[in-house]
């Protein structure tokens, strides 16, 4: 491994000599389109605003990727670049490097978006940004190109996974009755636990997320058409009561209970996203910025 990894750092060098000290900003900028920011910001959108069912299938998938990536990083426990030529280090994280998340966030994410953007635009992106983000990431010197290459590999995987296994999975999956639906949910949060008990940030967002999901399906059955006024709204809204939701345990229970604590963090992050899934939609219906389903059927009828 230590040939591959001095290798790898002669790479790092040359493409930080190619683009010289002036790319810094507009790489970090570039890096920025595979972080989960974007995916944070993207998603509701997506959900609230766009297409409920694609932003909910391409939310699990997003959250089941991340996770498979720090459980990963956690199993190879493989050093960054600077970590043995501290002066390649443009930027800094706290994670080992193995593979690289932002490389398969942003194949992941954009590889599904596939089924929502325009067939070229689509494609486009999906080859684009993450070849972009893999090079900024190179760039900055917080991974080895081993680290970029296995990012794509396993972002790919899991987006043709997905794709081949979605009608029949979606089909097994609604026929199932609620309770068993979210009993098989907490199952996997639970075994995500097992696997990666020293961050439950993604559990938690895993099972509130999917939980909210199979209750908007069977309880609320929403709409996302709109005015663009209406989903504006709700999309400020949804992210102004989301981030209420997540800073209130901080002030209430104080920065290091709240995101240190396994059991505490886990139950916070749960909360934040059966609030996206469910609790806003459910808001935006009370407040006449969504309508359900079979209100709209009435108004055709």
């Amino acid at each position: 491994m230590q040939p591959i990894l001095m290798w790898g750092l002669g790479v790092v060098e040359a493409v930080q000599k190619f683009f010289g000290p002036g790319a810094l900003v507009p790489m970090q900028i570039i890096s920025l389109l595979g972080s989960e920011y974007l995916v944070l910001a993207a998603l509701p959108l997506l959900y609230w605003c766009v297409d409920h069912k694609k932003g909910a299938k391409i939310g699990v998938i997003v959250i089941l990727s991340g996770f498979l990536n720090s459980w990963l990083k956690v199993l190879f426990m493989q050093p960054r670049p600077y970590d043995l030529r501290p002066e390649l280090g443009l930027a800094r994280e706290t994670s080992p490097g193995l593979p690289s998340g932002h490389s398969q966030n942003s194949v992941t994410f954009w590889g599904a978006m596939l089924d929502v953007l325009p067939k070229t635009l689509g494609w486009t992106l999906a080859i684009a940004v993450p070849l972009l983000v893999g090079v900024s990431r190179l760039y900055l010197g917080v991974h080895f190109p081993t680290d970029v290459f296995a990012g794509w590999a396993i972002g790919a995987l899991i987006v043709f996974v997905a794709h081949i296994s979605d009608q029949k999975l979606s089909g097994l999956w609604d026929k199932l009755e609620m309770r068993f639906q979210l009993i098989i949910t907490a199952i996997i949060a639970i075994i995500m636990n097992f696997l990666l008990p020293s961050d439950t940030l993604l559990s938690g967002v895993f099972f509130g997320s999917v939980a909210g999901f199979v209750l908007a399906a069977k309880k609320l059955k929403f709409e996302v058409e709109g005015t663009a006024v209406q989903k504006v709204l709700r999309y400020l809204v949804g992210l102004a009561t989301s981030a209420l939701i997540y800073l209130l345990p901080k002030l209430v229970l104080g920065d290091e209970l709240a995101s240190g604590d396994a059991l505490v963090r886990f139950v916070r992050y749960a909360l934040l996203g059966i609030w996206i899934s469910y609790g806003a939609p459910w808001l935006f219906v009370r407040t006449k910025l969504m309508r359900l389903a079979e209100d709209k059927a009435t108004t055709l009828n």
